[in-house]
C-alpha cells in the first residue's frame, strides 16, 4: 500500500490502491443484489403463492428481524475482540458467505408444503449471515485509513457498488418478464447471480486487501476499559451520539418514501407500470452519478457541511410534491434525481464520518472498536426502517387512507403528508443537529496525529476536546 497519494489536490496519508479499493468495494455490489427480492418480492410470494398468508408471513419475517438487531452488537464484538491467524475481519465476512448462501438458495426455492417455520428459520439464518457480513466489512472499510477525504473515497466506492448491485437487481426482472418469466424466476435468477458474484468478489477481496484489524499498539498506554466502562464510553461519546441521532431522523426521512413510493405514483400521480420502473432506475442512477460531486464537496466544505447541504436539496424536492398534479411525470421525474442524489450523500458521507468518530473513541479510550461502533450503526439503521413501516403505513390509514376500489377514490393528503411533508420536517432537524458537528476536519486531524504521537510512544496528547 502506497504511503503517500494525492487526491483533487489533497495529500492523503495511507491511501489505497484504486486496485485495493476496487476489490474491497466490489462485494458490496453482490451483497445489495438480494435485497430487492428478500424485501419486496419475498414477502408477497410465500403469502400468496405459497399459501402462508399475510398473518403468518409477517410474524415469521418479524422474527426474524428482531433476531437481525440483536446479533449485530454480537457481531461487532466479535469483529473486534477475535483476532485469528487470517485476519481480524476476513474470517467473519467468508461464515457469514458460508451461512447466508444456502439460505438465500432455499427461500427463493422453497419445497412444496415449506410453511411459516421454514420462512422463519431461513430468513433467520440469511440475515445471520448478512450480518457476519456487513458489519466487519463496514468496520474493515475505517481500518484502511485515518484520512478523512481517504475514507470518504472509500465509502463511496462501496456505497456505490452497493446501489449498483441495487439496479442490477431491478433490472433483470424487467428483462425476464419480456421474455415471459413467472413471478419465481427472478427472484431464483437474482440469487444465483448474486450468489456467483459474490463467490468472486468475497475470494478476491480476501486474497488482494490487507486486514490489519484494529491497531492494538493504540492500546498501549492506557489500561483497558472494564466492561461497565467500556459500555457507558458509548453513550458519553458526544460527536457519536450526535451523528447516531441524525442518521436515525434522516433514516426515517427516507424510509417513509420508501414505503409509500408506489402508493403515491398509483394514487398522486396516476402513473403507469413502464413510468414507476423508469422513475424508480432514475433514482438509483442519480445516486450513483452524484457520489463523486458530493466526495468532491466534502473535500472542500467538510463533511458534516456537504451531507448538510445533500439533505436541504431533499428538502427543497419534497416540498414541491403536493404541488404536482395528476400527469407531471416530468416534474416528479426531476424531483427523483434531486432526492436520489441527496440519496448519494446519505449513503457516502454519514459512514465516512462514522469511521472519523471511532477514532475520537480510540483517543479517549485507547481501544480501537469500529466493530462494536459499525453494529450499533447498523442496528439504528434497521430500526428506522422498521420504524417507517410500523409507524408510516398505520398513520396513513389513521389519517383516512385506506385504498379500497370499492369505496371510490381517497383522499390524497394523507399520503402527501407521509410521503413527503414528514420528511422534510425530519429532513430538517436533521440538518441542525449536523451542521455544527463537533468534529472538524481540523479536529479529526490532531486526534489522528496524537494517536499517531501515542502510538511511538510520545507524550503531549493535550487536553483538546474530551467533552465534545
Amino acid at each position: 500500500m502506497s504511503a503517500i497519494s494525492c487526491w483533487n489536490g489533497h495529500k492523503v496519508m495511507n491511501a489505497l490502491p484504486h486496485r485495493h479499493l476496487f476489490a474491497y468495494a466490489a462485494p458490496a455490489l453482490a451483497l445489495a443484489m438480494p435485497t430487492l427480492p428478500v424485501y419486496v418480492f419475498l414477502p408477497a410470494y410465500y403469502a400468496q403463492t405459497v399459501g402462508l398468508g399475510l398473518a403468518a408471513t409477517g410474524a415469521a419475517l418479524m422474527l426474524a428481524r428482531v433476531f437481525d438487531v440483536v446479533t449485530d452488537p454480537v457481531v461487532g464484538y466479535l469483529s473486534d475482540r477475535v483476532p485469528t491467524r487470517w485476519g481480524q475481519r476476513k474470517p467473519w465476512m467468508v461464515l457469514g458467505g458460508m451461512i447466508a448462501a444456502p439460505a438465500l438458495v432455499a427461500l427463493v426455492s422453497p419445497p412444496p408444503g415449506a410453511g411459516q417455520m421454514y420462512l422463519a428459520l431461513w430468513s433467520l439464518l440469511l440475515y445471520l449471515g448478512w450480518t457476519l457480513i456487513a458489519v466487519p466489512y463496514t468496520a474493515w472499510g475505517a481500518d484502511l485509513s485515518r484520512d478523512q477525504r481517504e475514507r470518504t473515497r472509500i465509502t463511496g466506492w462501496r456505497e456505490g457498488s452497493m446501489v449498483a448491485g441495487i439496479l442490477l437487481a431491478g433490472l433483470l426482472p424487467v428483462l425476464l418478464e419480456a421474455f415471459g418469466a413467472d413471478q419465481v424466476e427472478p427472484m431464483q435468477a437474482i440469487a444465483w447471480l448474486a450468489l456467483m458474484l459474490g463467490g468472486v468478489t468475497l475470494a478476491t477481496l480476501v486474497w488482494m486487501v490487507p486486514d490489519a484489524g484494529p491497531d492494538r499498539n493504540q492500546t498501549s498506554a492506557r489500561p483497558p476499559l472494564r466492561r461497565w466502562q467500556s459500555i457507558l464510553s458509548l453513550w458519553t461519546n458526544g460527536p457519536f451520539m450526535r451523528l447516531l441521532i441524525a442518521w436515525c431522523i434522516n433514516g426515517l426521512a427516507n424510509g417513509l418514501p420508501a414505503a409509500t413510493f408506489l402508493l403515491y405514483l398509483d394514487h398522486g400521480l396516476q402513473t403507469d407500470e413502464m413510468t414507476r420502473n423508469g422513475l424508480l432506475f432514475a433514482y438509483f442512477l442519480a445516486a450513483i452519478l452524484a457520489l463523486p460531486l458530493w466526495a468532491a464537496a466534502a473535500a472542500r466544505w467538510g463533511k458534516p457541511r456537504s451531507w448538510s447541504a445533500a439533505m436541504a436539496v431533499a428538502v427543497l424536492a419534497f416540498a414541491v410534491v403536493p404541488f404536482l398534479a395528476p400527469g407531471d411525470d416530468l416534474a416528479f421525474l426531476v424531483i427523483c434525481l434531486l432526492t436520489g442524489a441527496a440519496l448519494g450523500a446519505d449513503l457516502a458521507l454519514p459512514p465516512a464520518m462514522q469511521a472519523d468518530v471511532v477514532d475520537f473513541d480510540t483517543w479517549r479510550t485507547g481501544e480501537r472498536r469500529a466493530g462494536i461502533y459499525f453494529a450499533l450503526w447498523s442496528m439504528a439503521s434497521k430500526l428506522s426502517l422498521a420504524l417507517a413501516v410500523g409507524l408510516g403505513l398505520p398513520l396513513l390509514e389513521a389519517l383516512g387512507f385506506t385504498p379500497s376500489i370499492e369505496d371510490g377514490p381517497d383522499p390524497v393528503w394523507p399520503l402527501l403528508a407521509i410521503y413527503a411533508g414528514l420528511p422534510v420536517v425530519l429532513k430538517t432537524a436533521a440538518i441542525v443537529l449536523i451542521w455544527h458537528h463537533p468534529l472538524t476536519p481540523r479536529r479529526h486531524r490532531a486526534i489522528v496525529s496524537r494517536l499517531a504521537r501515542r502510538q511511538s510512544g510520545l507524550s503531549g496528547e493535550g487536553s483538546a476536546s474530551r467533552d465534545q
